[in-house]
């Protein structure tokens, strides 16, 4: 079996998105509007939090999943392409998370 990436999601989210299909959660959440997702987003984003804290392999890894999910609805509802957040995260490689972090605060 090919590995699955990132990339794979954005075009299966991207392909049920504008799918009108009114059994597809991703074509609802789509339609609902970015409020609608990134508020989705954020409740993945705890549920993630929680799992971690309590040392919850499982959970964590179903939770990780639905915020990977959840993000790239965001972004598809945003029209914003995975790659320009890939490539955002390729150029802050260069030098450390310390010092880029410090650049942004100023």
């Amino acid at each position: 079996m090919a590995e699955f990436s990132l990339s794979d999601l954005e075009r299966i989210v991207a392909g049920r998105a504008r799918s009108g299909d009114p059994d597809s959660w991703t074509a609802k959440l789509y339609s609902a509007g970015v409020e609608k997702a990134a508020k989705k987003l954020g409740e993945e984003a705890v549920e993630t939090v929680i799992a971690a804290v309590a040392r919850d392999e499982k959970g964590l890894v179903s939770e990780s999943a639905d915020l990977l999910y959840h993000l790239l609805v965001v972004l598809a509802v945003a029209g914003v392409p995975l790659s320009k957040v890939l490539a955002e995260l390729e150029s802050r490689t260069g030098r450390s998370g310390i010092a880029e972090k410090a650049s942004r605060s100023r």
